[in-house]
């Protein structure tokens, strides 16, 4: 079942920057893609425009129905709400301990406490750290940290877990365990879209890519590696 789709999309900032040229592509619903090019090739941008930071300057942008780019920005919050967002710089809050950060993406929302606990330790478990529950960011590790990132972005179950270099400032041995969290999440039914330049990552996991170079979609491999670009 199709669940995401750029029809005719391109993107031009108002500095005259052409970002991404005529993107056509569709993605099932529980698929896990890939996003990977050189620095500049489109890949923020593509993802930027997925969750509505950006607006495409032509074609659409269909998310489970919903025609993206049309959503006006007084809406937004509410695709937002269906859209999992996980950075590689954690944007953990410091002063609050884990279960808070993970518990205010709820309360927000306005939440009854109880339905908050509930949510909040079952997307710490699905992570792996409900024992860590009141520890504060600076005690943890940095791949304990963004996985506290990724319960965050979880915990309203959304459709599609959008992932922007998860696993950038981490070291080999804990972006693989980091991205079997992920994969875990993909396993449940979530759709991942992931952009990274984790060589070693992408070549492993054997999943859907997609290869952008100057704005276009070059390559697209159902189970593919990061050397087939080169091919």
């Amino acid at each position: 079942m199709e669940f995401i789709k750029f029809k005719d999309v391109d993107k031009t900032y108002k500095n005259g920057v052409n970002a991404v040229y005529d993107m056509n592509l569709s993605i099932k619903k529980g698929d896990f893609v890939f996003i990977i090019g050189a620095s500049g090739s489109g890949k923020s941008t593509m993802i930027k425009m997925l969750y509505r930071e950006e607006r495409p300057s032509n074609g659409e942008i269909i998310l489970g129905g919903i025609n993206v780019a049309k959503v006006k920005n007084s809406k937004v919050y509410k695709l937002r709400r269906k859209i999992g967002i996980v950075f590689q710089d954690f944007k953990l809050l410091p002063k609050l301990t884990v279960y808070e950060n993970v518990a205010f993406a709820l309360e927000i929302y306005g939440l009854p406490t109880h339905e908050v606990r509930k949510k909040v330790l079952k997307a710490l478990d699905l992570v792996g750290l409900k024992s860590k529950t009141k520890s504060y960011p600076s005690q943890l590790s940095g791949g304990e940290q963004q996985r506290v990132a990724i319960a965050r972005a979880i915990v309203n179950s959304p459709k599609l877990l959008i992932c922007d270099e998860p696993t950038g400032n981490l070291d080999p041995d804990t972006s693989w365990e980091v991205m079997q969290v992920i994969k875990k999440i993909n396993d449940l039914g979530t759709t991942i879209v992931m952009a990274t330049h984790d060589r070693e990552m992408v070549d492993r996991m054997k999943k859907r890519v997609i290869y952008l170079e100057d704005g276009r979609l070059v390559k697209d491999y159902e189970k593919g590696t990061y050397v087939n670009e080169s091919n």
